[in-house]
């Protein structure tokens, strides 16, 4: 099946480009072109899924909603919000869904709402749905317990009941609640699911989901109109921006890398991972995109998410951590579920929160860097915890590490040591400005010396371009990143562009490192870290051809996930994913920064 044939299912799954993602700031539920909510784990993100039919279409369990017969799709987000919109164009006439997950009249629902609103437009249309839990990739049975308040849907200890307004008849039948119903011009019809874990179940009223859909398009607007975005990227920009407050675990004030597991990066299945984890580097790119945009309050959350996380881990920091602030426990469990497509393994966990990875330590520094520049101040017990980390910088930066890709090869990764390099240099200017104590002095010098090893050892210049470790001719994509923090905007960063894009380069799409361009697909943070650094190397016009080549490579709704196969385009790795748009945002405002200068 083609990527464009979005709304065919082949053995039960579509592309990946047919998803939206929705989100009420505890999870996300992804809704396919043909109407069906194929993923959506309650309570939580990282939450077992009991609707997973994109990663197991038999057993996954679904909440379809669509016309009976043949139709063809248009949709968009109601703007401004994270609310989806679909109008379904049938033989006898039109009808709009409108899907929402659900806040309330103050913030987060204490328990799970999904909604699915329909409208009839124009003439007559059959419709059809129907609620399937699944299984939870096999480790559970679903099963239906009537009550005087209607049927009530179980799936280990979550809790799910149906809410319906002008649906017809509910049919129940084995493990799952269906019916057929019909508009007509101006017809209203509401179809929710309503879900507790562990916990009473609370089954509002029709009248009161329905005011909560309005509050969470109030919500989301009104968030939305807290961004200063006026340059010509102003519609991406807030979409990406929305993607990742979407992203965003409330309850912590953290930011999950994708909201799905096990999305393979190639076909032949031999990478797939859990990305319902908060990464550090993640959170730093955040806070630059949300600070440079005027947003505040997700800020500070993001901000002090990381700092309690630092102070308890210091002075070793995780890589990545649970979206509550756990560590995640060793390696992964593998499910008997066929995947995506029949890609899989389908796993949870991460192993890589045992790794050293020497550039988390200059997220963190250019974090608190950003989050001082914007005129707050750091509280004593943080300024001493950053200063031992500072300290330790100094000692870690001659280790060999997993590098930003968390290879099992430890080796001194170029992009590294330049990391290392990043938040020594943003210790010194913390402690210039009185947010930090501790050895500046030291902390200057050692950044130093990490400037000439990189330039003795990284350089070749027969390549003309940083390598990806010293003794390599290899490259990798993730030096791009020190254009951006400005350690070399350069002669030979300039050049290393041209490298990287001649040998990992497909049109605008790049790979990660060498090699990977025969194992998976060009990875779409890379071609956006292109753009940034293309404009500060002084190559706008080529910055911004290759932006707006990249801005056709998003979906529908302007949504990317981790990677894209330069064959045909179509859509690989968990998704949404969060570096893609924080890479897109960083690409944006670079260029608008640069052309003013």
């Amino acid at each position: 099946m083609a990527p464009g044939d979005l709304s065919s299912r082949r053995d039960g799954y579509v592309e990946l480009r047919s998803y939206a993602a929705i989100g009420d700031g505890r999870t996300v539920a992804m809704v396919a072109h043909d109407g069906s909510v194929d993923w959506y784990p309650v309570p939580d993100l990282d939450s077992a899924p009991a609707f997973a039919r994109l990663l197991d279409a038999e057993h996954g369990g679904c909440v379809e909603l669509s016309p009976a017969g043949p139709f063809e799709t248009s949709r968009g987000y109601v703007p401004g919000t994270n609310v989806l919109q679909t109008t379904y164009t049938t033989g006898t006439g039109v009808v709009r869904v409108t899907d929402s997950l659900n806040v309330g009249s103050t913030g987060p629902l204490p328990w799970n709402e999904l909604a699915r609103t329909v409208e009839g437009v124009a003439g007559e249309v059959p419709m059809t749905w129907r609620v399937t839990p699944g299984t939870m990739f096999n480790t559970v049975s679903p099963w239906i317990q009537d009550t005087e308040q209607g049927p009530v849907l179980r799936v280990d200890a979550v809790s799910f009941g149906v809410r319906s307004e002008a649906l017809g008849e509910c049919v129940v039948g084995g493990q799952e609640i269906s019916g057929r119903f019909g508009t007509t011009p101006g017809s209203q019809h509401l179809l929710a699911v309503v879900s507790t874990h562990s916990e009473p179940l609370r089954l509002p009223t029709p009248a009161s989901i329905r005011k909560n859909v309005d509050l969470t398009l109030d919500m989301w607007r009104r968030w939305t109109d807290l961004l200063e975005c006026d340059g010509p990227y102003r519609a991406d920009v807030e979409r990406s921006a929305l993607t990742l407050k979407m992203l965003s675990h409330g309850p912590s004030g953290s930011i999950a890398a994708a909201a799905t597991t096990s999305l393979p990066e190639n076909r032949a299945g031999t990478k797939n991972y859990d990305y319902r984890f908060a990464w550090v580097r993640d959170a730093a790119y955040t806070l630059h995109a949300l600070l440079r945009l005027g947003e505040q309050e997700d800020v500070h959350a993001a901000v002090s998410w990381l700092l309690r996380l630092a102070r308890a881990q210091s002075p070793e920091l995780h890589v990545l951590n649970r979206l509550n602030g756990a560590v995640p426990g060793d390696g992964m469990t593998v499910y008997e579920a066929p995947g995506w497509q029949g890609v899989g393994p389908v796993v949870s966990g991460n192993a890589a929160a045992e790794q050293l990875q020497l550039g988390v330590y200059g997220d963190l520094f250019d974090m608190v860097d950003l989050y001082v520049g914007g005129g707050n101040v750091l509280d004593a017990a943080t300024g001493r915890m950053l200063a031992d980390v500072a300290d330790r910088i100094c000692d870690l930066w001659r280790r060999p590490d997993a590098g930003m890709w968390e290879l099992p090869e430890h080796r001194h990764y170029t992009s590294s040591k330049m990391g290392c390099w990043h938040g020594l240099d943003r210790a010194v200017h913390l402690a210039d400005v009185g947010q930090i104590p501790g050895s500046a002095d030291r902390w200057r010098a050692e950044r130093d010396r990490i400037a000439t090893w990189i330039d003795e050892n990284c350089w070749n210049a027969a390549r003309g371009a940083y390598v990806w470790y010293p003794g390599t001719d290899e490259l990798d994509t993730s030096v791009l990143l020190h254009a951006i923090s400005g350690l070399d905007r350069g002669p030979r960063m300039s050049s290393t562009i041209d490298a990287l894009r001649e040998e990992l380069g497909t049109g605008p799409l790049l790979h990660r490192y060498s090699g990977m361009q025969h194992e998976e697909g060009a990875f779409v943070a890379c071609s956006f870290w292109a753009v940034a650094a293309l404009a500060h190397v002084g190559r706008q016009d080529e910055a911004l051809e290759l932006m707006d080549e990249m801005l056709g490579r998003g979906n529908d709704l302007g949504l990317y996930t981790e990677m894209i196969d330069p064959a045909d385009d179509a859509f690989l790795g968990n998704f949404p994913q969060a570096l893609s748009h924080l890479a897109l945002l960083t690409a944006a405002l670079t260029l608008e920064d640069t052309s003013r200068s």
